[in-house]
């Protein structure tokens, strides 16, 4: 008798040692025209590389039926091959002209996480942004977070001058938990994410280039610090970051750059 109840307390204090300290595994990953330039072999080495994180946050979905059709196609791979169940939302074209509107898009795992709700299009800026983030809500270990889900004009473009519009969405959404997640076209260190920074949303990579150069210099095959993710200090713990070299599965920079000219970025918090 007292062996067992021994058991069941030390089964108790395991449950409730995981409730504290559970985690979950976001990724942020630029796949770089996902459509029907994704061949079937490609589709099952994005699955592959997706598969550790819980919810995936994809930006450059094209707006054509091919890109709604290969996120389908990601997922598939992924419930035939991960051992687990997956699914997944996608955005409405962003409301930008057409040569660079494009599709956002959310895998997730549904064993780790419940989507609250459906995914939308911030619209609330959509005439100063011209691909308004993607933002959905998720439940984990019975706490609720809201990614918003950013792709940034081109360096070339000033991307600064609608990143600032960023900052509104704190304020805007004040019962949120926001985890800003995306490719930024800049580095964290601009001054733009200083009023992020200040509402204690810190970078979980600083001087990380994180986009491809078209041929490797030296060995050195990394462009930019573009991508990042951005979590509230104040209400996550950061556990762990990883940077995904996907480029050293290829025998040229050529052959990963016709998959994506980007690094997947993982962080793990709770």
């Amino acid at each position: 008798m007292f062996k067992k109840i021994r058991f069941q307390l030390t089964l108790l204090l395991i449950l409730l040692a995981s409730n504290l300290f559970a985690q979950v595994k976001v990724m942020t990953w630029n796949l770089k025209n996902v459509g029907s330039s994704k061949k079937e072999v490609e589709i099952s080495y994005i699955a592959k590389i997706i598969k550790e994180a819980d919810i995936v946050a994809i930006q450059e979905v094209v707006t054509n039926p091919s890109g709604a059709q290969t996120i389908a196609k990601i997922a598939e791979e992924l419930n035939r091959k991960s051992g687990a169940k997956w699914d997944y939302r996608i955005s409405n074209p962003t409301k930008s002209s057409p040569y660079r509107s494009e599709r956002y898009a959310y895998i997730w795992k549904t064993s780790s996480v419940k989507l609250i709700g459906q995914p939308h299009l911030e619209l609330n800026y959509a005439e100063d942004i011209e691909r308004e983030p993607y933002m959905a809500t998720f439940r984990y270990n019975q706490k609720d977070f809201t990614i918003v889900n950013f792709h940034a004009l081109p360096t070339k473009h000033q991307p600064e001058k609608e990143i600032k519009y960023l900052k509104f969405l704190p304020e805007k959404y004040p019962n949120l938990n926001l985890v800003f997640v995306g490719d930024f076209n800049l580095s964290e260190s601009h001054s733009v994410f200083n009023p992020l920074k200040k509402l204690n949303y810190q970078p979980m990579f600083t001087k990380q280039k994180t986009s491809l150069k078209q041929k490797c210099i030296n060995g050195d095959c990394l462009a930019s610090e573009y991508d990042n993710i951005f979590l509230p200090i104040d209400v996550f713990t950061s556990c762990s970051t990883k940077v995904v070299h996907f480029y050293r599965d290829f025998d040229t920079i050529q052959e990963a750059n016709k998959l994506s000219d980007h690094l997947p970025l993982i962080v793990e918090f709770e």
